[in-house]
């Protein structure tokens, strides 16, 4: 009967109920109160429910819990998989142990992040790796993988995400051999989508969930169909995986790839039968003067460039029917041989798909697709994708009745929450925003200094520099500057440590880039005498709560960069809409984006902290406003006296 399971959601949140008994802490919240319910009433209805949730509400448990207690398949869609992790390993376990529920859960990821067995065998027989670190990390692979069940890379604690050794361990859709493979029955992969399939309630990430729906290569495409509930966590990070990937790439490097296992199993299975040499040459040729196409004059790529299509796409066409030449080329050779190998079949699809793909960019892109190119230091990608996911979600919405839900601490600044809904097709969907319960006006502060340089003038990094020196000075260290650009990272550092050094004090200065950012996290530790520089990857997903973390600097408004292709087209579709750009899009950007770095700072009741926007532009144009009505309530201050003061009496706390 409906309305059964929001009278069960409410027990299990109440003061003393199941949580509030084997839940060290809970406090019942009102505002998860409410989400757990109206998120029970959407599961009931089998609707659409988009809901912001500030910080501190507890969105995990309040949607977790309606789905355990709800007892229909459900598929959890989170941003990352260490949230993944966090939601399989600890929430799930413990919150279906609190509520009594028997429950199937399965986690499922991508290719990379499982073990093939075959692919091991080969790395150990081939024994062609880059240094001894690689050796190592090999044998403990190899030593974790007698023993592991799961396959699941993650368990081998201290394995680097970037290490050499990950790719060759693990298959991609290019190489897995599928049936013919001579591990199939233990593969990992394989029993990752069984238990899936076989499972209450199944865990992915946002990239995996739009990867197999595009490639249908991972299991997801079909479980979808299965499940009476698809919720997405972290959902403001939705549209831009979507974009990614459901879009049609072309990798120089995956091409190079192909010309060198090309050659290899010519070499193997059939030596002197075709010129294997030759036809690797000119796969990996043609792939080398695509990139050099794609870059142009640009001599030296340090991190990810995104070009216009416009600049490059008619220097590209030549190389492109060459490579698509070359591939067609192999083909035929392979065809000529497929009998002497089971791997030959899947090389020769790999060399189809090559050729289709490059004559693909020869050609005009696809109405409503924008076309642009990814150059990294050793590749060039081709990329074409859809402006927003509306059509992808409307379309899968249509397949089947089940409940869809979205949430996440940031999906716009209007009640509408029309900065998700607009590029998601999610205009009909209920919508709920609950705010924070934490007291922002007693605990926080924020500050706009009103004489800082503007932020394009070339003085401006070492101001916010200097001015995070004093604040760090003041509270002893505590500190994190968050910039939107990596460009301007080392400016702001060496600004912080000459200011420290001129007053007499020391700081350690952290700088994204220089180690993993575990690593930098992990010496940040609690934050006595340091200061983090950071840009994208340090505004979201670090949680700091207590006194680790006081002072939060942003060193300007995070804008869209107008001179990126995918921006460019999106201000060209709102104009066509007879939108205002300006307004539509790049203040409502930056509102989600400001209040993501502004949730670094305020993590649990007891936080206190001090948010500082070192752009003058908050006071003098009017979209300041807007901007800072979006953030959390907090206290306002004005000159950087009360600035300090405030540093002052937070480090006295301490």
């Amino acid at each position: 009967m409906s309305g059964d399971l929001q009278a069960a959601v409410a027990r299990a949140f109440a003061a003393d109920g199941p949580l509030a008994q084997h839940e060290p802490g809970f406090i019942p919240r009102p505002q998860q109160d409410l989400l757990a319910a109206r998120v029970a009433q959407a599961l009931e209805g089998q609707e659409a429910l988009v809901a912001e949730a500030g910080t501190g509400v507890g969105k995990t448990f309040a949607y977790l819990v309606p789905l355990l207690l709800w007892g229909g398949r459900a598929l959890v869609s989170t941003a990352t998989k260490s949230l993944q992790d966090q939601l399989f390993l600890r929430d799930l376990p413990r919150l279906a142990q609190a509520l009594k529920v028997p429950v199937r859960l399965a986690l499922l990821k991508g290719r990379a992040s499982y073990l093939c067995r075959w692919r091991l065998q080969q790395a150990q027989a081939e024994g062609q790796l880059p240094d001894r670190f690689a050796v190592r990390a090999l044998n403990r692979v190899a030593m974790w993988a007698q023993g592991t069940t799961s396959g699941d890379l993650a368990e081998i604690e201290g394995l680097d995400d970037r290490s050499p050794v990950i790719p060759l361990v693990t298959s991609t859709r290019d190489n897995c051999l599928g049936t013919e493979c001579p591990e199939y029955r233990a593969c990992h992969v394989m029993l990752a989508r069984r238990e899936a399939m076989a499972a209450d309630l199944v865990v992915v990430n946002h990239h995996l969930f739009f990867a197999d729906l595009a490639l249908r290569d991972s299991g997801v495409a079909e479980l979808l169909p299965t499940v009476d509930a698809a919720v997405f966590d972290e959902a403001h990070q939705l549209v831009e995986a979507g974009v990614q990937f459901l879009g049609t790439t072309l990798a120089t490097g995956q091409a190079i790839d192909l010309g060198r296992d090309l050659l290899a199993l010519g070499l193997q299975h059939a030596r002197g039968l075709e010129p294997w040499a030759d036809l690797q040459a000119g796969i990996d040729g043609a792939a080398r003067r695509l990139r050099l196409a794609a870059a142009g004059r640009i001599t030296e790529v340090r991190a990810m460039l995104k070009l216009a299509w416009e600049e490059r796409g008619e220097a590209l066409a030549e190389p492109l029917q060459e490579l698509a030449g070359a591939a067609r080329a192999a083909e035929q050779a392979i065809a000529r041989v497929s009998e002497t190998a089971p791997e030959w079949p899947k090389l020769e699809q790999r060399c189809t798909a090559l050729a289709a793909l490059a004559g693909r960019f020869v050609g005009e892109a696809e109405a409503g697709q924008v076309r642009w190119i990814d150059l990294t230091p050793q590749q060039a990608r081709l990329v074409e994708s859809p402006l927003d996911i509306r059509d992808m979600l409307t379309q899968q919405r249509a397949q089947s009745s089940k409940a869809w839900i979205f949430t996440s601490a940031t999906l716009g600044d209007d009640e509408a929450l029309s900065w998700f809904t607009a590029t998601t097709g999610l205009e009909d969907a209920g919508r709920l925003r609950v705010g924070s319960p934490f007291d922002y006006p007693a605990n926080a502060r924020v500050w706009v200094p009103p004489r800082m340089p503007l932020p394009n003038a070339a003085d401006h990094p070492a101001a916010v520099g200097a001015l995070a020196a004093r604040c760090a000075t003041a509270l002893g260290g505590r500190t994190f500057v968050l910039t939107t650009t990596l460009r301007v990272l080392q400016g702001v550092a060496r600004a912080i440590e000459e200011q420290a050094a001129a007053s007499g004090h020391a700081l350690t200065v952290l700088v994204q880039g220089t180690e993993p950012r575990r690593a930098l996290l992990q010496r940040y530790g609690n934050g006595r005498g340091c200061v983090l520089v950071g840009s994208q990857s340090f505004w979201e997903g670090i949680d700091m709560p207590g006194d680790a973390l006081q002072c939060v600097l942003i060193d300007k408004l995070p804008f869209p960069p107008p001179g990126d292709p995918l921006v460019e087209a999106r201000v060209k579709q709102l104009r066509s809409e007879g939108r205002n750009p300006f307004e539509d899009y790049f203040v409502a950007e930056a509102a989600v984006s400001l209040k993501q770095g502004a949730g670094r700072l305020i993590r649990t009741e007891s936080d206190r902290g001090l948010l500082v926007i070192c752009d003058p532009r908050l006071r003098r144009m009017g979209y300041g406003r807007r901007l800072l009505a979006a953030l959390p309530p907090m206290g306002v201050l004005n000159d950087e006296d009360e600035a300090l003061a405030w540093l002052g009496e937070l480090a006295w706390d301490h």
